[in-house]
C-alpha cells in the first residue's frame, strides 16, 4: 500500500466476542444482529434463494446460511471486499492483522486512494477501516472519500482467522452484485426470500442514512414499495426492516407489520444510545 503502514501485533478481542461460528466479519451501523432470532422466524429452508439488496454486514445471511444467495449493495468497496475475502480469506486476515491499530496509522490508511490500489489491497484497506472506525459507520463525503474518524474509545478488533474462513465458505454460496437495490430486486424470482434493510428516512427525527455520496431519499422509499409489490406478484416472500414511524406505517400498510425494539449504537455518547422502535413489514404468514 502507498501509505507505508506501521506493522504491529493486532490486539485480540475479549473472550466471547466471536462466540457465534457465523458472525459477520464486518461492523455495520444499523446492523440487525440483535433481532436475528426474530427475523429468522420468517425464513424457511424450502425457499429457492436468499436475496439481500442492502447487504451491509449481511448478518442475517451469515446466520441463516442459505444454500443459494444473491447479495447486492451500491457500495463497490463493500462488494469488492467480500469478493476478495471469498477467494483469499487467509491472505486478507494476515495482511489486515499486520497493520498497527493506532490513530496515526488509521488516518494514513484512510488517506490512501482506493482507486489506485489493487483489488486485494483495496479489500485490506476496507476491512481495516471498518474494524477501527467510529461505530462501524460507513460514510463518504460528496467526493466519495471515506471520512469516518478513528474510534479512540472501544475500537473494534480483527476477528480470528477461523471467522474469515467461515465467512468465505458461506460467500461461495452467494452471487455478489454491486448495484442499486432496484437492479438487484429485478432479479427476484418465484420462490425467493428477500430481506431488505434500507437506510431510514423519518421526517420527525434525524436518522443516519448516508452511506456514500448519495443520500437515500423519499423517492427511493416510494420506489422500494413498488418493488415490494412486484416481488409479491412474482410469488416471492419478503421481509423489510424499517424505522417505526407514521409515514412508514402508511406507506407499507398493504402488508403485515410487527413492532420490535432495537438498541441503536450510532450515537457518540453512551447516554444517547437507547432502544428504538422498528417495524418488520412482510408478506410472509407465520
Amino acid at each position: 500500500m502507498p501509505f507505508s503502514p506501521r506493522i504491529g501485533r493486532a490486539k485480540r478481542g475479549q473472550a466471547g466476542e466471536y462466540d457465534s461460528p457465523h458472525h459477520p466479519i464486518l461492523r455495520w451501523a444499523g446492523s440487525k444482529r440483535k433481532i436475528l432470532p426474530t427475523l429468522a422466524e420468517y425464513w424457511k429452508p424450502t425457499y429457492n434463494r436468499y436475496v439481500e439488496p442492502f447487504a451491509g454486514s449481511a448478518a442475517l445471511f451469515f446466520s441463516l446460511q442459505p444454500n443459494l444467495a444473491l447479495l447486492g449493495d451500491v457500495n463497490s468497496d463493500l462488494i469488492g471486499a467480500y469478493a476478495v475475502i471469498r477467494e483469499r480469506p487467509d491472505d486478507v486476515h494476515k495482511a489486515v492483522s499486520k497493520l498497527e491499530r493506532s490513530a496515526e496509522n488509521y488516518y494514513a490508511v484512510r488517506k490512501s486512494d482506493p482507486k489506485k490500489l489493487s483489488e486485494f489491497r483495496r479489500a485490506i484497506r476496507f476491512v481495516y477501516l471498518n474494524r477501527y472506525c467510529f461505530n462501524g459507520i460507513y460514510r463518504t463525503n460528496t467526493s466519495g472519500h471515506f471520512n469516518v474518524p478513528y474510534a479512540h474509545t472501544k475500537p473494534g478488533v480483527i476477528p480470528p482467522i477461523e471467522q474469515f474462513r467461515q465467512c468465505a465458505t458461506l460467500l461461495h454460496r452467494a452471487k455478489l452484485r454491486c448495484a442499486d437495490f432496484g437492479s438487484v430486486l429485478k432479479s427476484v424470482r418465484r420462490g425467493d426470500f428477500v430481506y431488505l434493510d434500507p437506510p431510514y428516512i423519518v421526517e420527525s427525527r434525524r436518522i443516519f442514512r448516508q452511506y456514500d455520496e448519495r443520500v437515500f431519499c423519499q423517492g427511493d422509499l416510494v420506489r422500494l414499495k413498488e418493488h415490494l409489490i412486484r416481488i409479491e406478484d412474482k410469488g416471492a416472500a419478503f421481509v423489510l426492516s424499517y424505522a417505526d414511524s407514521t409515514e412508514a406505517r402508511k406507506l407499507f400498510s398493504n402488508w403485515d407489520t410487527r413492532r420490535v425494539q432495537v438498541r441503536r449504537n450510532v450515537a457518540g455518547f453512551v447516554s444517547a444510545r437507547r432502544l428504538a422502535s422498528e417495524i418488520i413489514v412482510t408478506n410472509v404468514e407465520l
